[in-house]
């Protein structure tokens, strides 16, 4: 491993941190380097110290993310529950860190007599994996509730962005080299809190309804193909129950493939792939990954 020599730190410096207990799927080999910042001052400080050709993984709730069980060879940055402040601000608007949970963001949001942001009750992430992938939820967008962004690079240097320096699509964001998301800033709308609470309420239970939400995922596993779903696709193809080792696809929602318990980060990558070649043989349609495959092969 090379050699860092850091400056004092208030954040936790692991090594060879086992990554399952941090990710969703419940699976995951090491990071080589591992690091809970104590705040983003903390975090800007400890990337001014990396070595420049460094790799970089942002972590937040370890969803919408699948580790091989080789393990990540650099560094592993989670967010959650460190870089994760939520403020009201005036004019409505709010920002909050990228390590806030989605949900407690829309619950804070409804509380606050805020509307709008109910829809991240249903994300399964932090706002940094949202602004990210431009997550959705039950018809919202992160995005469309955008109104900045704070960034910060290599050096530990922070730039405040507006929406119109990125690329926003379906599922995916493009914006400056080398930066990664910080914090944002909504705008809302004043609303009823009761209402928005009730909202809430309501857009879980049907995520309940719909989704395996008890059981081991990192969500939808493709994005849906224009004009259609990844799940009817899946289903229409006979693959709910399919299985290979520990890893399933769910018979609840065939877009989610579930950890049953003994699941390997391979069981899990084959039976994605097995996926994709027979909805693309039965169906003629090449599904797109949603979720992020990163490191490597044991």
């Amino acid at each position: 491993m090379m050699a860092v020599d850091l400056p004092p730190l208030a954040g936790e410096l692991l090594l060879d941190e086992p990554l399952a207990k941090y990710t969703s799927w419940r699976v995951g080999g090491p990071a080589r380097r591992f690091y809970r910042p104590a705040d983003a001052a903390d975090l800007s400080l400890f990337l001014s110290s990396l070595p420049a050709g460094e790799p970089l993984l942002w972590l937040g709730l370890g969803s919408n993310l699948l580790v091989r069980e080789g393990g990540f060879p650099g560094t592993v940055i989670l967010t959650q529950g460190r870089v994760n402040d939520i403020d009201i601000l005036p004019g409505n608007r709010l920002r909050a860190e990228a390590g806030a949970a989605c949900a407690h963001v829309a619950r804070l949001c409804a509380r606050s007599g805020l509307c709008g942001a109910a829809f991240l009750a249903g994300i399964p992430g932090t706002m940094g994996g949202a602004l990210a992938m431009n997550a959705g939820a039950f018809g919202g967008e992160t995005w469309e509730k955008v109104i900045a962004v704070e960034t910060i690079d290599r050096r530990g240097q922070v730039q405040r962005r507006e929406p119109a320096e990125f690329e926003v699509g379906y599922r995916q964001v493009r914006g400056p080299e080398g930066e990664w998301f910080l914090a944002c800033e909504l705008q809302l709308k004043i609303g009823n809190s009761a209402a928005e609470q009730i909202a809430i309420r309501k857009l879980l239970e049907q995520r309940s309804a719909t989704q395996p939400t008890g059981k081991p995922s990192a969500g939808s596993t493709f994005r849906n193909p224009p004009g259609d779903h990844a799940a009817r696709l899946i289903e229409a193809t006979g693959l709910k129950g399919l299985r290979i080792g520990g890893a399933v696809v769910s018979e609840k929602h065939a877009n989610f493939i579930i950890n049953t318990g003994d699941a390997s980060a391979t069981d899990i990558e084959q039976l994605i792939n097995e996926v994709q070649a027979r909805v693309e043989a039965a169906q003629g349609v090449r599904l797109q990954l949603e979720v992020h495959i990163v490191g490597e092969q044991a």
